[in-house]
């Protein structure tokens, strides 16, 4: 064979497996900060529903109130 053609073979093998190393660690990059991601959309989404049962209970603690309000005025 042609030492040319040798060369030329291991460039293309050198090439592609570096190209694939590099796709392959980008990738792994890009899923970890799309986990970090997740999580804070997750912590968010917590304190959304929680902010929600709060909200839900002020409203119900309020209507008590104005109730106990109008009893006393009545009484």
């Amino acid at each position: 064979m042609d030492s040319t053609i040798i060369v030329s073979v291991i460039s293309m093998l050198g090439t592609v497996i570096g190209s694939m190393m590099g796709v392959m660690k980008s990738s792994d990059k890009t899923l970890y900060r799309i986990e970090q991601l997740e999580k804070k959309v997750e912590a968010h989404n917590n304190l959304v529903e929680r902010m929600t049962i709060v909200e839900q209970e002020t409203k119900a603690n309020n209507n008590r109130l104005k109730r106990l309000e109008k009893e006393d005025k009545n009484d």
